[in-house]
């Protein structure tokens, strides 16, 4: 079954304690200015390989990060959906998951493994007394009569699965679900810096059903990240100039050498609305679709695109913010 008490912790972070033991996980101490929590990140995987998949963006860019700065500190319920804050690594366009690389969590010598990542990010935001701290997973706690084991704090309370919750086979098939994935962001205000991490365990299929999040793939293996299509998605007008009903456009780009039939394709906003797509795209070439009125929603404040194919699988996705949208009628390229 999905997570229980899926959401954000909004909060400041003032301590931590490196991963060790059989089922190592990143400590921090963290506090929203009335209570303190701990949210637990892991390091090493249970299943083979026990490396996790990380990625990093030290310039995040996304939609979601203007309405998290209007959280109230403290831990925010989230609704596992498409359009409100709810993160999906699949269905979210957070980031490409081809540009996740595994990591051992503890290796001798500086620098160069998770533990050691993770330490580089939190002891700067412990250093800086703006950075605001914005874990998602599952709260456990308030624990009334149980002190904190790391920390010693009462009640005990705090935030774990801080990773891909999704795609899990065998024992842990039970977490499954969309639109409820972990990860971390931090942001520093005064510099208007957001940095993203983001964690997978390499035994997760990038290929999950929209329903159940359960892995698409049926093979026994571990499921490799999904090879980006020929089909991309390279531009958007959003903003046209005058109405924009009818012509707000989407352009995409075939990069192989043979033409695609795009016939029961399809476009899907933030909401996950969809737009048929139902044009042949030649080699080399890019195809302009026009959005209808009844088809995708493209805001002016931000929004996702992806491209799906005629299964229903994720091909590309982009985000952009209202900060990228500069006129009326200039075209955003991506």
């Amino acid at each position: 079954m999905p997570l229980k008490n899926y959401g954000v912790l909004k909060g400041r972070a003032i301590n931590r304690k490196l991963g060790e033991g059989p089922s190592p996980h990143y400590q921090v101490l963290v506090t929203d200015e009335k209570q303190k929590h701990r949210i637990a990140i892991n390091v090493k995987s249970k299943q083979s390989p026990s490396e996790l998949l990380y990625f990093v963006d030290e310039n995040f860019s996304h939609p979601i990060t203007k309405e998290l700065q209007e959280l109230d500190f403290g831990f925010n319920e989230l609704t596992s959906k498409p359009g409100g804050l709810a993160l999906d690594y699949i269905r979210g366009n957070l980031f490409d998951p081809q540009q996740m690389k595994p990591l051992p969590y503890n290796v001798p010598g500086p620098d160069n493994d998770l533990n050691e990542l993770l330490e580089l990010y939190i002891a700067r935001a412990i250093a800086s007394p703006d950075a605001v701290l914005y874990p998602f997973g599952e709260k456990w706690g308030p624990e009334q009569d149980i002190k904190d084991k790391y920390f010693g704090f009462l009640p005990g309370n705090g935030i774990h699965d801080i990773h891909m919750n999704q795609g899990n086979a065998a024992q842990f098939q039970k977490d499954n679900g969309v639109w409820q994935d972990g990860g971390l962001l931090i942001h520093y205000p005064t510099r208007n810096q957001w940095v993203g991490i983001f964690l997978a365990f390499q035994s997760q299929a990038f290929h999950t059903d929209d329903t159940t999040g359960n892995r698409i793939d049926t093979d026994d293996v571990v499921t490799p990240i999904a090879v980006t299509s020929a089909v991309r998605i390279i531009a958007a007008l959003v903003n046209p100039s005058g109405d924009d009903i009818g012509k707000e456009t989407v352009t995409l780009i075939n990069t192989s050498p043979d033409k695609i039939d795009l016939n029961g394709w399809a476009l899907a906003d933030r909401a996950k609305n969809k737009q048929s797509i139902s044009d042949i795209i030649n080699a080399g070439e890019t195809l302009k679709v026009s959005l209808r009125q009844d088809g995708i929603q493209l805001s002016n404040n931000g929004g996702i695109i992806t491209l799906l194919d005629d299964k229903g699988i994720k091909i590309d996705g982009i985000s952009y913010t209202k900060q990228d949208i500069q006129k009326q009628g200039w075209t955003i390229v991506f």
